[in-house]
């Protein structure tokens, strides 16, 4: 008589993949230093696009989200209550104050990095700019999990845990976007499994070396709850809170998590 196993494991990759993985990420890391770089008043959303894109393709990468699943540009750009999803357009005028998140993938000879960050236009007001680097350490802190042997859910854990540390020590209140998470990434952008940005530890697929996730905390001043626009793409937080949204591509290694997309700042 056959057992199923209660758990299966997250697929792994092979190490030369990962040093492929991490060369796709390198690229996108580059683009989204580029783009903060040179967001300034007045630029518009789609010249942030076209700075990332044209990084992408100078490193002989191709944008990732450029016609996925029909999505129109190179990135997503997502400003002040947008949460994630944002298409970049000419009619998008970025004002000293607005708070931008960026998500961008690149794929490199087959393999695919995907990352985000946010950053203020200017100086930001004093609670944005709370949760900007409370989501940025909610990041870091929720990876620490990302080793061989945990849980997918013992991610998910970590992450909501390190969202209640950060509301005292950055002093915001901070919701946890519903319906909304991280995810297996290789070959394709979107692998199984589905990560949640909060959860219960001890459930779900095991953590093997070589396992591979992106994790994106997306985090708003206010409500969890959000809705898409009539544009089919672009999320929008329910009571228009400021949001932001930070994520690295990350593999399991017996020496730790190692991030799969640097930034070299």
């Amino acid at each position: 008589m056959a057992f199923r196993k209660k758990h299966k494991a997250i697929a792994a990759k092979t190490l030369a993949e990962l040093e492929a993985m991490e060369a796709a990420g390198r690229v996108v890391g580059e683009a989204l230093l580029a783009v903060r770089k040179a967001a300034e008043p007045g630029m518009s959303t789609l010249d942030l696009d076209r700075i990332a894109e044209e990084v992408i393709r100078s490193h002989g990468a191709t944008p990732t989200f450029l016609g996925y699943q029909g999505f129109p540009a190179s990135v997503c750009a997502s400003v002040n209550e947008e949460i994630v999803h944002g298409i970049p357009n000419s009619r998008k005028i970025l004002r000293p104050g607005d708070l931008v998140s960026i998500d961008c993938g690149a794929t490199l000879d087959g393999w695919v990095g995907d990352s985000a960050i946010s950053f203020g236009i200017g100086e930001l007001e004093a609670d944005v700019e709370a949760l900007n680097k409370a989501t940025e350490f909610v990041l870091y802190e929720g990876m620490k999990a990302m080793i061989p042997g945990n849980r997918l859910t013992d991610v998910s854990h970590a992450l909501e845990q390190a969202t209640r540390t950060a509301e005292q020590r950055f002093g915001v209140s901070l919701g946890i976007v519903d319906g909304y998470g991280g995810h297996g990434i290789g070959r394709t952008m979107h692998e199984d499994p589905y990560l949640e940005n909060e959860g219960k530890p001890g459930k779900g697929p095991r953590i093997q070396e070589g396992s591979v996730l992106a994790i994106e905390p997306m985090l708003t001043l206010g409500s969890v709850d959000s809705y898409v626009l009539e544009d089919d793409w672009t999320v929008v937080s329910d009571d228009d809170s400021c949001a932001a949204h930070w994520e690295h591509t990350v593999a399991a290694t017996a020496d730790g998590p190692r991030i799969l997309t640097p930034r070299a700042e």
